[in-house]
């Protein structure tokens, strides 16, 4: 008797009995990784979601640009002690006191340590004492207590400051792209490379473009953070490009499958575990999140939160959908794999005999020679002949 078992290999259709394959459901196929998505043979549409996103970013910065926050832009920033006044009791006074509002008024913090922080432009000498005590006039005033100018905190940040932050990032984003590049060129090769950056510059003009479009306020934390969401993303390109290279070991010397359908293999069999990371991944990063927003108010800790949050998702989506197939995209293009798609192609169009069908792919009846094995059958040879 023998013990008939389905196997991961290549599936031979036998033309006396043209067989449909089995039919998995969604959550299946994304569980088991066999290739039942069509990520590269789809690649098309997955270029159109980009182009959408990136054009809808670029947009966005072109024409709204960032909201800088006062390490960038230079300004004043004022903090008042909020046990017993609110942010619109501030932002009147301040109005009242200088003939304008403020850039912004907001709380941080929460408790006995809550603040009430005023951000406004650049305030000369005799316009910093005059918001100072009308600031006091009102906390004595709601305190019932005489309150010292001291508990009201004036702080000026230089624009030169920020500028030379911001040129600093600059050039942390360079030279982390170089070594990216040469890192992924040395442990894989150029074409990974390529993609690699490919897919890194989509995740920073996307990220960015979320920032603008939102209007989220750009900080120094936020800038650390979006360094650290594209370390995130080579680190799952290296981890989808390791199974590629792992499927695609060989193929080239054999005539069942093409490049393509190997990456495709690829990018099904880590689609779960890009989900599973980034879901884990996320998970702190809302708790933080919660924290930030209804513990301590705005800060360094939300900006850190929500740009790793907006990037993280978008490096998920970029490392399958857009590193993969631009991979397949340049190697069909020129040298080797080209030539041998086109070979395994032409067989198929010409009916060749024990032609697989790879997973994912449409299935139907294919010609092939009568002593083709049925569908989910044991290999016959001199191994189970002993047996």
């Amino acid at each position: 008797m023998s013990n008939d078992k389905p196997t991961d290999e290549s599936v031979f259709l036998d033309k006396a009995e043209p067989t449909q394959g089995p039919k998995h459901g969604f959550f299946e196929r994304l569980y088991t990784g066999t290739g039942g998505f069509p990520i590269v043979s789809k690649r098309k549409f997955f270029y159109g979601v980009a182009a959408v996103l990136l054009l809808i970013s670029a947009l966005s910065i072109g024409l709204r640009g960032f909201t800088l926050g006062i390490d960038f832009a230079g300004g004043s920033r004022i903090q008042v002690p909020a046990a017993d006044v609110t942010t619109q009791q501030v932002e009147d006074t301040y109005a009242a006191a200088l003939g304008h509002g403020p850039v912004s008024v907001q709380q941080v913090g929460s408790g006995d340590s809550a603040t009430i922080q005023v951000r406004s432009e650049t305030l000369d000498r005799d316009q910093t004492a005059q918001v100072q005590e009308s600031l006091r006039t009102l906390l004595t005033q709601e305190s019932g207590t005489e309150v010292s100018v001291d508990a009201i905190s004036i702080a000026e940040i230089s624009e030169t400051w920020g500028g030379q932050i911001t040129q600093k990032a600059l050039i942390a984003l360079v030279v982390f792209v170089l070594l990216t590049m040469i890192y992924i060129a040395i442990r894989f090769e150029r074409d990974m490379s390529i993609a690699a950056i490919v897919s890194l510059f989509f995740n920073l003009i996307v990220t960015a473009g979320i920032y603008s479009l939102v209007g989220f306020e750009v900080t120094p934390a936020a800038v650390i953070g979006l360094l650290t969401i594209l370390g995130y993303v080579l680190y799952d390109n290296v981890v989808v490009f390791d199974k590629v290279e792992e499927n695609t070991r060989g193929v080239l010397h054999l005539n069942k499958r093409t490049y393509a359908e190997q990456a495709n293999l690829a990018a099904n069999q880590t689609l779960m575990r890009s989900i599973s990371t980034t879901v884990i991944g996320i998970l702190p990063i809302i708790g933080m999140l919660v924290i930030a927003v209804w513990l301590l108010g705005v800060g360094t800790l939300k900006d850190l939160a929500l740009v790793q949050l907006v990037g993280m998702i978008v490096g998920a989506y970029s490392s399958i959908f857009l590193a993969v197939p631009v991979l397949v995209s340049i190697k069909e293009r020129w040298g080797p794999v080209a030539a041998h798609t086109k070979k395994v192609l032409a067989k198929r169009a010409a009916g060749d005999t024990r032609v697989p069908v790879s997973a994912g792919a449409p299935r139907g009846p294919r010609p092939v020679d009568a002593g083709a094995p049925r569908p989910g059958a044991r290999p016959s040879g001199k191994r189970q002949r002993r047996h």
